[in-house]
């Protein structure tokens, strides 16, 4: 049926035909995604208000940008001020809390209803020894505080949060190390391994999450070393496919092939992708290939493709479909029942960031399949960068409502209308 990493058309052909017929079912899906009662079921008035408020404000390019440059100045000028508005607003949406014991009230909240919580440490784009070491021993306190919560299964850790960019970089680009640049690849591997053994003992499990696709190529190596290492018989590590580069679908099923020959499983987490103008824009200016997909159609079938192996393969691969497109969601849901599988398989999992995209959260939790918020953590000024990307994904250049606002209008009408 398939040479290493290399499917037979006709296999693929397969999953595409299986897909488009879910997609041209007219009966009622297994999942209703737009119930917006189930979606904010969690959220009061007064905390609907305050998500359209800021949300209707994220709507507009320009005041996002001004209010992100502004907010980069006051945090790096120590104007306390800054930390408090940012605490009182953007803060709140997207981030659990300063500190592992802050994020115990929504971690609760979430698991009242049957939404998992993946702890996340929101520090990235660190350059020394010392902080990367910091770094290393959060994610170890976050394994701890996780091993004794049913709700809280996963950790996800960002190598950037622990190696040196312009390092990976190198490594890479096949640069030779100077034995000063080996020692320090050599501390990232064994933080990272002190990670993984960590969550092998404690029975948590671990996301590595994918970064870009210039300094990618050493992460894969050391998340598949980790694998190899400590994914026998189950699946403690995954790593991250970012299904809008053109060679990721390949790479996936490439992956899987590798895990079955050397005898260890695949942990694979499923995302479109977070840097596509930043990749376009050095292809561009360094003069080689695009390597994200030309367009969304061609992002989107990679991506469900992806979902229908993983599926297709739940023994061996244990999935996460972390997307924020709803009919992504509702592809893998109609395969699981499809396939008779059980909602709540180990190995068949959706995820979104806290703060985003709850009517594909708590639909999916109603139905009873396994579904979790990444919910990250950590001081206001580490996660400033974190907050902007979730600003500047909330904006519209069109002028229409964001998706997130106009969920919220929906359900601000529907409880109006109730009230009558």
């Amino acid at each position: 049926m398939e040479q290493l990493g290399k499917p037979v058309p006709e296999y693929l052909e397969k999953l595409d035909k299986l897909i488009r017929e879910v997609y041209a079912e007219e009966q009622p899906p297994v999942v209703d995604l737009s119930d917006t009662s189930i979606a904010f079921e969690s959220k009061s008035d007064e905390e609907l208000r305050k998500a359209y408020y800021l949300f209707r404000m994220m709507n507009y390019p320009w005041l996002v940008k001004i209010g992100s440059a502004l907010a980069l100045w006051g945090i790096r000028m120590r104007l306390s001020f800054v930390e408090k508005l940012i605490l009182k607003t953007v803060f709140p949406q997207f981030v659990g809390g300063r500190t592992l014991r802050e994020c115990i009230p929504t971690i609760e909240k979430l698991w009242q209803y049957g939404v998992y919580s993946v702890l996340d440490y929101g520090v990235e784009g660190k350059e020394t020894e010392e902080d990367f070491n910091h770094t290393m021993n959060e994610n170890l306190r976050a394994l701890e505080f996780a091993a004794r919560q049913e709700s809280v299964p996963v950790v996800s850790t960002k190598l950037t949060g622990m190696a040196r960019f312009q390092l990976l970089a190198d490594i890479q680009a096949g640069k030779q190390l100077t034995p000063a640049e080996e020692e320090e690849w050599q501390n990232v591997r064994k933080r990272v391994d002190a990670i993984c053994h960590a969550a092998d003992r404690l029975g948590v499990k671990v996301f590595i999450d994918a970064e870009e696709s210039w300094i990618q190529d050493p992460i894969d190596e050391l998340v598949n070393e980790m694998m190899a290492r400590y994914n026998k018989g189950k699946v403690v590590v995954y790593n991250t496919f970012q299904m809008y580069r053109r060679d990721r679908l390949d790479y996936l099923i490439a992956s899987h092939e590798r895990a079955r020959k050397e005898g260890w499983m695949l942990g694979a987490k499923l995302v479109r992708g977070a840097y596509m103008e930043k990749e376009r824009e050095r292809a561009a200016e360094m003069g080689y290939p695009d390597p994200i997909h030309p367009t969304k159609e061609a992002t989107d079938r990679a991506y469900d493709t992806g979902i229908a192996y993983c599926v297709e393969h739940y023994e061996e691969i244990a999935s996460v479909n972390a997307s924020h497109n709803a009919r992504s969601a509702r592809l893998q849901a109609e395969l699981i029942v499809r396939k008779n599988l059980p909602r709540r398989h180990a190995h068949l999992n959706f995820c979104q960031l806290y703060g985003m995209s709850d009517h594909i959260t708590f639909n999916l939790a109603k139905a009873g399949f396994n579904v979790a918020k990444y919910v990250p953590y950590g001081a206001v000024r580490d996660v400033i960068p974190y907050l902007i990307r979730r600003a500047q994904e909330n904006t519209s250049v069109t002028g229409d409502m964001s998706r997130e606002l106009a969920l919220i209008v929906k359900e601000m009408n529907r409880r109006a209308d109730m009230k009558r």
